[in-house]
């Protein structure tokens, strides 16, 4: 699986030119946890925010993320309903998750996607802090049948509370 961290900050190169349009700088998320497009980091002053919809990316491999053209580009005023994972007030990483029964599971450090750039979250880096991270390592929590975005934090299933599981991070990672 990959992590929304190993995506963002890649360069976009576009597929006809060769050139480099930009930086992924954060991830679009709708409310059923698909990833809509990648928010773009440009170096043009005063520029509004653009961002890809995800059906014109071509690929996003280890090392850059493709696109066909520089027409896919959009301007970010046009998406509704989408949260960030990065940054912005409706932001996604940082906030707790919290069961229905009200037990919090640990803070959202990371989301994961499928391997093959799947574009559905399916699973949750959590974390209950840095102390307990440096002593017990984060927790991965797979995506739930149901998962409501709120303004405060996320809530999951009670039975969330049990599918917790260790992190193992190899060494040479």
């Amino acid at each position: 699986m990959r992590k929304a961290h190993d995506v963002i900050g890649l360069p976009v190169i576009t597929v006809d030119s060769g050139k480099q349009i930009g930086q992924v700088k954060d991830l679009l998320v709708d409310p059923d946890w698909n990833i809509r497009g990648i928010v773009l980091e440009v170096k043009v002053w005063f520029s509004s925010l653009r961002y890809v919809p995800w059906e014109g990316i071509t690929a996003a491999g280890e090392d850059a993320v493709t696109i066909p053209n520089e027409t896919v580009m959009q301007e970010l005023e046009h998406v509704d309903e989408c949260h960030a994972f990065l940054e912005g007030s409706r932001k996604i990483k940082g906030l707790p998750v919290i069961t229905v029964g009200g037990h919090k599971l640990g803070v959202v450090e990371d989301v994961y996607l499928n391997q093959d750039w799947g574009k559905q979250i399916v699973g949750y880096e959590l974390s209950e802090g840095f102390i307990s991270d440096l002593k017990e390592g984060r927790k991965w929590l797979p995506m739930p049948e149901s998962a409501t975005k709120g303004e405060d934090a996320i809530i999951v299933p009670v039975h969330c509370a049990q599918e917790m599981e260790e992190l193992f991070v190899s060494k040479e990672e």
